[in-house]
């Protein structure tokens, strides 16, 4: 998991060299050879977001922008996983001060974040084992 803190007027392809960079997981020796997978909507289909990708060592797999991926009847093949993004921030939204920004400087936000965050994680092992 990572998190940076940026304007809301700021664009993600341009936050996200910032954020591969920020990841604190390290792969396992033992998965394998391969280069991690990086799957990104079509936001990131640009030079900007490619560069940062592969900058990094991952394998991208960005849907181009007008593409979609129709299974033969014309329906939709693999829909979208968008909803885990969705749900992460709404545990997160539950946090008033996440909510509605009070702090001043970005780096008591960012700490507020890192903590909400290191929170959903803890919560989250803790269902796993019980």
């Amino acid at each position: 998991m990572s998190v940076v803190v940026a304007g809301a007027n700021v664009h993600d392809t341009k936050l996200l060299a910032e954020t591969l960079e920020h990841i604190v997981a390290v792969r396992p020796a033992d998965y394998g050879g391969d280069a991690p997978n990086l799957c990104l909507d079509k936001g990131y289909d640009n030079p900007t977001g490619r560069r940062a990708v592969a900058d990094h060592g991952y394998v991208p797999h960005i849907r181009r922008i007008g593409e979609e991926k129709l299974a033969p009847d014309g329906r939709k093949r693999y829909p979208a996983r968008r909803w885990v993004v969705e749900r992460t921030l709404g545990w997160l939204s539950k946090c008033r001060g996440i909510l509605v920004r009070y702090d001043k400087k970005a780096s008591n936000y960012l700490g507020l974040l890192q903590l909400a965050c290191a929170l959903l994680w803890y919560r989250r092992q803790w269902q796993l084992l019980f």
